[in-house]
């Protein structure tokens, strides 16, 4: 951590609410911009929201129905057809079916894993667990790989519903400075801000610029006393990035969501994840590369079938057609990739508390955009959904998918603090949908 003489405190009185904590937090843009120039990398055009639903989303009740097997493994629903001819949903699905031909869904995905946290780290990163290498995020990686567009963070996280006890959505190797900008704020509230972001009350932006003003000239009188000026360097960089984000007009822009027709927030959902869907929208326009919309509450051991029906797929089966729907009336669907994914698949026999378990060897996932085929369903498994029987993926190939996608190469080598080499990507892509 690098040190400062004691001249930096009179500065303090003039930083601007939780500015402190932007500047430290947030890796340097125009440092991120030099590092990804120097390398020969070049941007992508391609940005990504990757949707979690953390618990486990069961398979059974939503897209991979089993209407001929024993109600003890069929469950409480009925099916309905799609727009897909010959596939079918679950009868608490309505909006997904009819809106099946705007996405690809993976029935053969097999998670080889069953246990929460671990669930999180390795679907969210393509690598298992492995307690020697934090392995890192999708959004770490694509942040660490292609940097800023401009003064927004490259990559968000809305909500905390991430198990991160084995690092799952974490920059791990990385470092810290490309770990997500997480938003815990409901934009469903009518007192929405962005903590960090939005100036506290009775700061405008106009005494912002005043501030910054201010500092500028205790800095040109400070000069002839710096005993660091390397260091004074990095911290006005970092004063600057975060200056930049507060004051920048897509930021204005971007968490404004009160500003959209109310129309289009009531079809994505007015709740809590249908309005982050409507925000992560925002943020791709503004100039984020990746989002992570995270939902809670899908570890289904009781009650799975009225949980389902009552909470959890409603909000889901509304906002994710409407944020296909409006990204491709934008013309944004093309260069951002939509991701479902989930922590693994539950059990295919019931409970004696009307609940499923964690099940290791069968799952879904659902991709749009960037080119991925609509109305593709990928993929079997046998009678009862308990084994993939075709065209069988797993979480490693998911992620190449997402990086190839991305426009980040299979052999990326990141640097680990030691110094050694860490090769991210290993499975290979589902070559259906390149």
């Amino acid at each position: 951590m690098l040190t400062f003489p004691d001249q930096v405190s009179r500065r303090s009185f003039l930083q601007v609410g939780a500015l402190t904590g932007l500047g430290v937090s947030l890796p340097i843009a125009l440092a991120s911009k030099q590092l990804a120039a120097a390398q020969g990398r070049h941007e992508s055009d391609i940005n990504c929201i990757v949707i979690w639903t953390r618990g486990g989303t069961s398979h059974h009740d939503t897209y991979d129905p089993k209407p001929e097997a024993p109600v003890a493994v069929r469950g409480e629903f009925g099916v309905i057809d799609t727009a897909i001819p010959g596939v079918q949903f679950t009868e608490i699905c309505p909006n997904m079916a009819k809106h099946a031909d705007r996405f690809a869904l993976l029935r053969g995905w097999n998670p080889r894993n069953g246990s929460h946290g671990s669930a999180d780290q390795w679907v969210m990163s393509g690598r298992r667990f492995n307690q020697a290498v934090a392995y890192p995020t999708y959004g770490s990686v694509a942040s660490y790989y292609h940097g800023f567009k401009n003064a927004m963070p490259p990559f968000i996280q809305l909500g905390t519903d991430v198990d991160s006890r084995f690092g799952g959505g974490k920059a791990g190797v990385l470092g810290h400075e490309y770990n997500p900008f997480v938003i815990d704020s409901d934009p469903n509230s009518d007192k929405f801000t962005v903590r960090d972001i939005t100036p506290p009350n009775g700061i405008s932006l106009e005494r912002v610029d005043r501030r910054k003003r201010m500092l500028a000239a205790v800095d040109s009188l400070q000069r002839q006393a710096e005993l660091q000026p390397a260091a004074f360097k990095a911290l006005d960089e970092q004063y600057e990035t975060a200056l930049n984000m507060i004051t920048a007009q897509e930021t204005k822009q971007a968490f404004d969501i009160a500003s959209e027709d109310e129309k289009l927030r009531e079809a994505y959902g007015k709740n809590r994840f249908g309005q982050n869907c409507l925000l992560a929208r925002r943020l791709i326009e503004a100039g984020v590369r990746f989002v992570t919309v995270t939902d809670g509450g899908w570890d289904t051991h009781q009650n799975n079938f009225k949980s389902l029906k009552d909470s959890r797929i409603p909000p889901v089966d509304q906002a994710l057609p409407q944020l296909l729907i409006d990204l491709q009336e934008r013309g944004l669907l093309d260069t951002t990739l939509v991701c479902w994914l989930t922590d693994f698949g539950r059990t295919p026999n019931i409970n004696s508390a009307s609940g499923r378990d964690h099940w290791a060897t069968a799952g879904f996932a659902i991709m749009a955009g960037a080119g991925v085929p609509v109305g593709h369903v990928l993929g079997a498994t046998d009678g009862e959904g308990g084994y993939v029987t075709r065209d069988e993926y797993w979480s490693d190939d998911i992620a190449t998918t997402i990086y190839m996608k991305l426009g980040i190469p299979h052999e990326l080598i990141a640097q680990a603090p030691d110094g050694r080499p860490i090769r991210l990507i290993e499975g290979k892509s589902i070559r259906e949908w390149m």
